[in-house]
């Protein structure tokens, strides 16, 4: 698991592999990851949007943008914690993803950047 706090919201990042299956005659690798989003500052904040980087062993990026994450945009009081379950494709057995969530924080009424800690993706068979 990996871990970052940024102005009081920590990320925390689980991954799995799922497996493979041909797509188009080429072999894709299936990842998952839980992503728990917990608010430990003072004020309440929502999640407005994401910005993924996503990098295979070959360093091909895939960026991915969009509104909330799993069709939310999650509003958070202190203490609160938000976790959603997505995944990714690879065409290699390797690869890392990291990213942002841009939010608002309804207390100073001001937009933020949470960053998401680079996190791998690997295949457990791929390894030595």
């Amino acid at each position: 698991m990996v871990q970052q706090v940024t102005s009081g919201i920590k990320i925390s990042v689980e991954t799995n592999f799922e497996g493979t299956f041909y797509k188009n005659y080429k072999v894709h690798f299936a990842f998952g990851y839980k992503v728990t989003i917990e608010n430990q500052s003072k004020d309440s904040v929502q999640l407005n949007s994401r910005h993924w980087s996503i990098l295979d062993a070959l360093n091909n990026e895939e960026i991915i943008e969009g509104e909330g994450v799993i069709g939310k945009k999650p509003v958070l009081k202190p203490g609160e914690s938000h976790t959603y379950n997505s995944g990714c494709l690879l065409t290699s057995p390797f690869g890392a993803m990291q990213g942002h969530y841009n939010m608002v924080n309804f207390t100073k009424a001001n937009k933020f950047k949470v960053y998401i800690p680079s996190f791998k993706l690997s295949a457990p068979f791929a390894l030595n």
